[in-house]
């Protein structure tokens, strides 16, 4: 019998770590933690006629970067932008206006505009954790909705908001976020979405105000809700699996923080449509056909715990961030705002002390986690 090296044996840590996160998928999204772990035996399946699942990590990786995607087909991000009435966004784009769409967001996003960002959130930050130096207690949710708040106020220039505090375009862009991203996410369909969502979209609209650029709009509408998921998530599970020594240490950080990223995969399922015949996996692909991606297993949340010591690759574990063309221009902010979070958290070993999941999120998280300093 042979034994895989890159799945490791987990730590009675990891296994409270895992249990808890699991949590969140099993109370918000049972119909689709059931239908990803009873697939995901193969790299690709097709269900019915007309949808595929793909959770290989080679099939995942080509039907990102070989196969022509339709990107406002019904069913897609981009089409769930339009349904609800948000026009211009990026990603219903194609072409040469999709391509400098990126170029431009990718300047916005890159290493200097990543610097200049931080300068809106860290400071923010450390004031709100300071009572736990104080043995008092911080709900991450809420901390991480502000945080977000204050990349979209920055995103979008101070004054072309129209007055616009950043928590409340934190709480806006969530809503309308979660409103058009339910709708298209495997399970029963939810009476009333579609006007949900067009009425979500219009107060974010409302709060944008007319200055507002509309591709860096949508852009921190994704931001805020990936963020609201994923951050508190990744605290948990560094706190039950007694990560903080590595949170602690500057150079493991960074790849610590880049694990906790690939393990709980903020947007573990892409949805998207084939544009044209293809394959990915070996398995025929027919243009219209509806691909579900399942990120999560692509980049091996299911089979290895996050380690800053023996991280996976760049190639596999930013994969929860899209690839090639694909791959989502904000993944470089995730990452060096989660490090910047753990780090500012580390001096405390902080546990988590109350948890309670978001069960009309769009994407798998807490609505609200508690930590507190250790004794």
């Amino acid at each position: 019998m042979t034994t895989d090296p890159t799945i490791r044996t987990p730590t009675r840590a990891a296994t409270k770590a895992r249990r808890r996160d699991r949590l969140v998928y099993l109370r918000s999204h049972p119909f689709l933690f059931a239908l990803l772990a009873a697939t995901r035996g193969r790299p690709v399946r097709r269900l019915g006629r007309g949808t595929l699942l793909v959770h290989g990590t080679a099939a995942y990786r080509e039907a990102l970067t070989r196969l022509p995607l339709d990107r406002s087909a019904p069913g897609t991000t981009g089409g769930a932008a339009r349904a609800a009435r948000v026009e211009g966004v990026l990603f219903d784009q194609e072409g040469p206006g999709h391509r400098t769409a990126r170029r431009e967001l990718a300047e916005l996003l890159g290493a200097g505009g990543t610097r200049e960002l931080r300068a809106a959130w860290h400071p923010l930050l450390l004031r709100r954790l300071e009572p736990l130096a104080l043995g008092g207690s911080v709900d991450l949710v809420p901390l991480a909705r502000e945080l977000a708040g204050s990349v979209v106020y920055a995103l979008l220039r101070p004054g072309s908001s129209d007055g616009a505090s950043p928590l409340a375009l934190a709480e806006a862009a969530a809503q309308a976020a979660a409103a058009s991203v339910r709708g298209h996410l495997p399970g029963p369909p939810r009476p009333g979405a579609g006007e949900a969502a067009v009425r979500a979209a219009g107060r974010l609209r409302g709060l944008l105000g007319p200055g507002a650029d509309a591709r860096a709009a949508m852009l921190a509408v994704a931001a805020v809700n990936t963020t609201v998921a994923a951050l508190p998530r990744a605290v948990a599970w560094c706190a039950d699996a007694g990560l903080w020594d590595q949170a602690a240490d500057p150079e493991l950080c960074p790849a610590l923080a880049d694990e906790l990223l690939r393990v709980t995969a903020a947007s573990p399922l892409l949805p998207r449509v084939a544009a044209a015949d293809g394959s990915v996996g070996g398995c025929p692909v027919r243009a219209g056909d509806r691909l579900l991606l399942v990120a999560r297993h692509a980049a091996g949340a299911h089979l290895r715990d996050p380690d800053g010591h023996r991280p996976d690759g760049p190639g596999v574990a930013r994969l929860v961030f899209g690839a090639g063309p694909h791959a989502c221009p904000g993944a470089r902010l995730a990452r060096e705002q989660l490090a910047g979070v753990l780090a500012a958290l580390a001096p405390h070993r902080p546990v988590v002390t109350r948890a309670r999941v978001d069960r009309g999120a769009a994407l798998p998280g807490w609505r609200s986690l508690v930590v507190r300093a250790a004794a």
